[in-house]
């Protein structure tokens, strides 16, 4: 820094910007408090709709957030700036003090231009005035004022270049929006910038000459700062994309740095979430040095990377880094995109084995989370698909080849013929993929590939991530995904050992079957002039489903235990919310499916029984079929689903609306007793004590009397507990709880009787 610009510093107008920065940092507190209690909480509470449902709740959410962002942007600005000014004039006051005491033993300051300064004597003894004292002082004391001004000077420029720094790291940060980046004061936002780029030294270095200790110090670095979006920016650019890919291969060839393997094989995993979680959030960033890093890493994708150029794709080093963390979408989008032309290179279109991505012994193992080796690159992309719900409906829906391009062939029109078919990225990796194969380290098989695309299914159908429930914030599914939902329904309904052949899927597809039960309901009413559309609502698009289908995926579903449970229970509360939504007295006249709310509650009671009695069928042919599954798993899964509730369920498979009678989850999550879906679920939980199989065909047939038994009495409990709810005498007068016990029973047999014409093939003689 300067030393008259620090010398003569007028601090009035850095005062001003605290000022006003403090004074927004208040308005936003109060606007962030109102958007979140006000606009977001009537948002998830009102009654969307249509295409409100699918956009307008969701940008709602996001404006009230970026209150938040706004807020959180501000506050570290208003932060950075004070700690800067603060600084600054305590600097100049260092460097007042220090030319004062010079002064006294007859020494100036005086700049020389261009930053430079120079110390020498004030007064010179024999230009002194005739009597003037002049103070004497030693060639130390020259030595050591100019030590302190040059000290003061450059800890000046250090505060006002890493506050330039971060100001500016924080502001690019978003184009459009605002930052979260969060920093109490300006020393832990430069601090962090900093450690980026002592980190990204560390880690271009060749890694045959990487240390252990250089491995601990990035493995740390990346564990306390993997969440900072400064640092995850900074560390990411300075790295380089294909730095980034270089490392990561090399610690992992045990030809490159076999000590290093030797000595910190057992921290590898935590160093690839760590650095796939650093770089997830640095994809957020819309900086100009980041974004010319997406695009760069993608057209690394293809690109062999080290062993001097033999050594694998950057796709497959690349993904294996996504198995973590929430990666930007339009990255993802484009990566996916790149990823698959690649893949039809290297298949012929997929009409070949794939061999490009099959581990041989002597490839490095470029996985550490899990069992796969991780040369598949689907199996890491895919799992990070799974923690982005857009970008997952993108992909799936994206067209892998063309009609004129396509190898595979199918009779589209039943006359008997086979034609070329064009295939979606979904249609190409759930039915004709043939996927490299894998062995974990004990010699079994190993299904990680399959299984990631399932968790990537359950986002892109869900909109939420994978393993998650549905909150309020979750929007109402649109066209792109109940587009998607119906072509898996048609193609496990197609060939059901799409999904029996690989049961470690089924929780997945259960849980995505879950949150589309009121299209299921639809489709199970057979209705032509969809009257019945009133009777099970839904918020936004609907999938188009026909009977036969949705029948064989219920019954290929429950076939699994935690594909079973998911369905189960989520229909007990989705049974339960549909009594509360149609016995409400202040439902208007419009949304009501009948005058006769009795014939209504009779209606739903008997959906909810055809899709418990299907899944029931499916699980008979799990006792009963070659896979003789304990029985009691079933029930122990159901009874799992008791401590993975939250104020979620339901919420996705229910109607767009606050239920009276029913909050969401009840008193199995909120603690709130008495309430028509708690009582049912807490019904449902307790009873779920299931035995082993003794005799395939007589234990066959207890279940389902007893499953016929025990649907018909949640559903009359259901019926009971929302008409006292809403204090319907009328309807308890009607004995509405034996009626729609009764109608339970005519789903729950109808179940049987629809899958022997419709789904004959998927049951078993016995």
């Amino acid at each position: 820094m300067d030393l008259d610009a620090l010398r003569f510093a007028n601090f009035t107008t850095l005062d001003e910007a605290v000022s006003d920065w403090g004074l927004l940092v208040r308005h936003l507190v109060d606007l962030k408090k109102q958007a979140e209690d006000g606009l977001h909480k009537a948002a998830n509470s009102a009654d969307w709709t249509g295409l409100n449902a699918q956009v307008t709740k969701e940008f709602v959410g996001k404006t009230a957030g970026e209150f938040g962002d706004a807020h959180t942007q501000a506050n570290s600005i208003h932060k950075i700036l004070t700690d800067t000014r603060d600084e600054l004039r305590q600097y100049k006051k260092d460097l007042e003090a220090a030319i004062s005491r010079g002064q006294k033993k007859n020494l100036t300051v005086t700049s020389t231009g261009g930053g430079g300064f120079t110390v020498t004597m004030n007064i010179h003894p024999d230009r002194a005035a005739r009597g003037t004292s002049v103070p004497e002082h030693s060639e130390s004391d020259v030595t050591a004022l100019r030590d302190e001004v040059q000290a003061i000077l450059k800890n000046a420029s250090e505060s006002d270049e890493s506050a330039s720094k971060v100001l500016t790291a924080i502001a690019d940060q978003a184009k459009m929006g605002f930052s979260d980046a969060n920093y109490q004061d300006r020393d832990s936002a430069a601090g962090a910038v900093q450690a980026a780029e002592d980190l990204a030294k560390i880690a271009a270095k060749n890694p045959k000459d990487l240390t252990p200790a250089e491995f601990d110090r990035i493995n740390n670095g990346l564990e306390k700062y993997k969440d900072d979006p400064l640092f995850s920016e900074r560390f990411a650019t300075q790295l380089g994309p294909k730095k980034t890919l270089e490392f990561w291969q090399g610690i992992n060839d045990p030809a490159m740095n076999p000590s290093l393997g030797h000595e910190r094989l057992d921290k590898f995993d935590d160093l690839q979430r760590n650095l796939g979680m650093t770089l997830a959030t640095a994809t957020q960033s819309d900086s100009a040095d980041m974004t010319s890093w997406k695009g760069n890493m993608i057209k690394l994708g293809d690109q062999p990377i080290g062993r001097d150029g033999g050594g694998p794709m950057g796709f497959q080093v690349m993904s294996n880094l996504m198995r973590t963390g929430d990666y930007d979408d339009q990255f993802l989008k484009s990566y996916g995109t790149k990823l698959m032309e690649t893949e039809r290179r290297l298949t012929g279109n997929g009409e070949h084995a794939n061999l490009a991505w099959q581990h041989m012994g002597m490839d490095p193992w470029l996985n550490r989370i899990g069992d796969d080796s991780g040369d598949d690159p689907l199996t890491g992309y895919l799992k990070g698909l799974s923690n982005s719900p857009d970008a997952a409906t993108d992909f799936f829906n994206e067209e892998f080849v063309s009609k004129d391009d396509s190898p595979f062939e199918r009779d589209t029109d039943g006359n008997g013929k086979n034609g070329k078919v064009p295939l979606s990225n979904f249609q190409y990796l759930f039915e004709e993929r043939e996927w490299p194969q894998e062995s974990n380290l004990h010699g079994d098989d190993d299904n990680t590939g399959r299984n990631n695309l399932a968790l990537a299914l359950e986002a892109a159908t869900t909109g939420h991530p994978a393993g998650e429930l549905p909150t309020a914030d979750t929007p109402a599914h649109n066209d792109q995904q109940t587009k998607l939902f119906e072509s898996i329904v048609s193609s496990v309904s197609d060939n059901n050992e799409r999904l029996t052949n690989h049961s470690y899927m089924s929780d997945s597809i259960g849980q995505i079957t879950s949150e589309y039960l009121p299209d299921i309901n639809r489709a199970m009413t057979d209705d032509q002039d969809e009257d019945t559309n009133r009777l099970f609502p839904v918020a936004g698009s609907s999938a188009t489903l026909n009977h036969r289908d949705v029948n064989a995926l219920l019954v290929t579903v429950g076939q699994n235990p935690e594909g079973y449970a998911a369905v189960e229970v989520a229909n007990k509360a989705y049974m339960a919310n549909l009594m509360d939504y149609h016995m409400n007295p202040d439902l208007p006249a419009e949304a009501r499916y009948s005058n006769d709310t009795q014939f209504a509650v009779e209606q739903i009671a008997h959906g909810s029984g055809e899709v418990s009695g299907t899944l029931a069928i499916g699980r008979q042919e799990a006792v009963a079929g070659p896979a003789d599954e304990a029985d009691k798993k079933f029930d122990q899964s159901v009874g799992q689903w008791k401590n993975a509730i939250s104020g979620g369920i339901g919420t996705g498979i229910g109607v767009g609306t606050s239920f009276i009678a029913s909050p969401v989850g009840g008193a199995v999550a909120g603690g709130v007793a008495g309430t028509a879906s708690s009582m049912v679920l807490e019904a449902l939980f307790k009873d779920a004590e299931g035995h082993a199989k003794d005799d395939a065909g007589s234990v066959m047939g207890e279940k389902w009397e007893s499953g016929l038994d025990q649907n018909a009495g949640y559903t009359e409990q259901a019926a009971e507990n929302a008409a006292k709810a809403h204090k319907r005498d009328d309807l308890m007068d009607a004995s509405i709880d034996e009626k729609a016990r009764a109608a339970a029973q005519d789903g729950f047999r109808a179940a049987g009787t629809n899958t022997d014409f419709m789904s004959p093939h998927l049951k078993t003689d016995i």
